[in-house]
């Protein structure tokens, strides 16, 4: 009987000048058979081959018995760290611009800038620790160094709102001289301070936050059966504990905020990093770990370098051997199975061309394997798919500050109890904690039967939905923001910003909410999920903070478009404010929303593009040949 293998570069030395005369049309289709198969591992559903490597303990040594470790008991541990990192993160973000305002005295229209290169900055570099953990440290290691960091900078935090000697005079500041801008402004070293300890802790969420959700995957086994169906309940629990920090900060941090002051609010954030922390690291026995597989830029470097060297030289050249890949049934790459040839970015190919000259111990700057230029392939196709969520992130950041803006003009009282504006944005989270309640009850039953999808849908046609619900949610926004800048006209309420309207409910800003928690379930947790399982093995944390670093960027294109909008519509000569004037009353917000829906209507289109084009790992095929045993005829 037959066996089935790949032919590899090794096979091709023996027989080099089968290689002469043939076109290059013929080499495109052979260049995917010069190398060695994969390790053979399947995922769920029979969709292709999966590399990998064997889990390790915290010492790096293979682990005897995985039934001890890893699985849900494991996960757990790190639900509770993600949990207490994004309450804080939230509690931040809501919390600080407030803060920046009534205490710092600082402009609305600055503490929202402020705020937001704070949270772009905290998202942005979680590709640092990304590289980090996937090069030298692990993600174990990287979350447990930059969750203490977290820790010092919520602690520094706290005692600026603690200390009188960080902050500039409260006497006769009441809320007219808010308004004025009249009350004695924070001295230029306390805000020198406040930012230190802002971004100190932006550092440490940029580490942990590309490590936690791929840590968390790591603790299922690719191998069982089951895998596809762990992962993906795995990703939608993980934003459950998000969406749970984000609750508690959204409600008992601005409880305790009203009750007990600034500095109880700060600390009490303070207080759950460092129960987390705490957690995290009694979990450690239970956790499995992956090997960190070298620095993932220096491949990449050297796969650029190698394809630049060999640029002109073609693939129908007569000392081409093949595409080099080693021997044998393990990747070069430590943390890493072996990577299918794909026909992507040929160009690339080139770093992989072995020719005789290169000998038997070529330089890495010179060839590179077939994994480590189909790494390179990987991340590349890659960015267009978090790209496309940026403008999501700008909707979710814009609403952050906007929506709290407009919640200050309208009647929050449920009955009696009168809700603190900044617990508005509880709403999204309790639309998300209920979605992800009902997700697999309610949508995945109804939309298995519309795609015939085992999960409902795609991470990309997740993704895809999660778009086009943002779309939805700011052109609401829109059309409820001039509503109510209409009303505020008509009733005297032009110059009072500040000043609720009693016969205006805040809670016509729920529909934005909830359209926009329930697009947020569908985007990111599919983003999660496609990211991890579409890295590279040695790259995983990096594919993960590449969703953080759309985040991080879409707080900057809503700072720059925030800036140029202000800058464009504002004329000082005719006395014409801005869209986004400090008085909202004034200003046209719901102009500025209008605008955010036509770019999302772009996005959507540009991402409907991408993902058409775009084809799963998984789905790759592999060219194989039929081979005879020794002695057979």
């Amino acid at each position: 009987m037959g066996t089935r293998e790949i032919k590899s570069a090794e096979d091709l030395r023996e027989t080099p000048a089968s290689l002469d005369g043939m076109s290059d049309s013929v080499h495109r289709k052979k260049l995917g058979v010069y190398f060695i198969e994969s390790d053979n591992r399947r995922t769920a559903f029979g969709r292709g081959y999966t590399g990998g490597t064997t889990p390790v303990n915290i010492h790096g040594k293979p682990i005897a018995d995985l039934s001890k470790t890893g699985g849900w008991a494991a996960a757990f541990f790190i639900f509770g760290n993600e949990m207490a990192e994004r309450m804080a993160y939230f509690g931040l973000s809501v919390n600080m611009v407030a803060f920046m305002f009534y205490v710092m005295h600082r402009p609305f229209s600055s503490s929202s800038n402020a705020v937001n290169n704070f949270l772009g900055i905290s998202q942005a570099s979680s590709v640092l620790g990304g590289f980090l953990a996937d090069a030298y440290l692990g993600r174990y290691w990287t979350i447990a160094i930059f969750t203490t960091i977290y820790l010092a900078g919520l602690t520094g935090i706290t005692l600026c709102a603690t200390m009188k000697i960080f902050v500039p005079n409260q006497d006769q500041c009441d809320q007219l001289s808010l308004v004025l801008g009249s009350c004695q402004p924070a001295k230029p070293w306390q805000m020198l301070y406040l930012y230190t300890v802002l971004y100190i802790t932006a550092f440490g969420a940029a580490g942990i936050r590309p490590c936690v959700s791929s840590f968390g995957a790591d603790q299922f086994d690719e191998r069982s059966k089951d895998y596809k169906t762990l992962l993906d309940r795995f990703f939608n629990f993980f934003y459950l504990s998000v969406t749970i920090g984000a609750i508690v900060a959204f409600t008992l941090v601005v409880f305790i905020q009203i009750k007990c002051g600034w500095g109880a609010a700060f600390g009490s954030l303070a207080i759950a990093m460092g129960i987390s922390n705490m957690l995290f690291f009694a979990g450690t026995p239970l956790y499995r770990h992956r090997l960190p597989g070298g620095s993932p830029l220096t491949r990449v470097a050297q796969v650029l370098v190698a394809a630049f060297k060999k640029r002109n030289i073609p693939f129908t050249r007569s000392e081409l051997v093949g595409l080099y890949e080693l021997p044998g049934r393990h990747s070069a790459i430590k943390g890493s199975g072996k990577i299918p040839h794909t026909d992507d970015f040929r160009c690339l190919d080139k770093a992989a061309l072995q020719l005789k000259e290169d000998g038997n111990n070529p330089s890495p700057w010179r060839l590179c394997t077939v994994t480590q230029v189909e790494e390179v392939k990987i991340l590349v196709k890659l960015i267009p798919i978090p790209a496309c969520t940026i403008m999501l992130n700008v909707v979710l950041t814009e609403f952050l500050t906007l929506s709290v803006q407009q919640a200050y003009t309208l009647n929050t009282h449920i009955g009696k109890l009168k809700l603190p504006v900044t617990c508005m944005p509880v709403f999204p989270g309790l639309s998300i904690f209920l979605i992800l309640c009902l997700y697999y009850s309610l949508f995945v039953p109804i939309s298995r039967r519309i795609t015939g999808h085992p999960h409902g849908a795609s991470q990309l046609q997740r993704v895809g939905i999660g778009l086009f619900i943002s779309i939805l949610s700011v052109a609401w926004a829109g059309a409820f923001e001039r509503f109510r800048r209409g009303y505020a006209t008509r009733h005297g309420y032009e110059f009072g910003f500040l000043t609720p309207m009693p016969d205006l409910s805040a809670y016509w800003l729920l529909i934005q909410y909830c359209l926009i928690g329930i697009a947020e379930v569908f985007c990111i947790v599919g983003l999660l999920e496609f990211l991890y399982e579409e890295a590279p093995d040695a790259m995983k944390s990096i594919g993960s903070a590449y969703a953080a670093l759309a985040g991080g960027l879409g707080c900057f294109v809503a700072s720059i478009i925030n800036n140029i909008i202000k800058s464009v519509t504002r004329n000082p000569e005719n006395r014409q404010q801005s869209w986004l004037s400090q008085n909202i009353n004034t200003g046209k917000f719901d102009c500025f929303y209008w605008l955010l829906a036509v770019l999302c209507v772009i996005n959507f289109c540009i991402f409907l593009y991408s993902a058409h084009r775009y084809k799963y790992r998984t789905e790759q095929t592999f060219d194989v040949k039929e081979t005879k045993p020794v002695g057979e005829n």
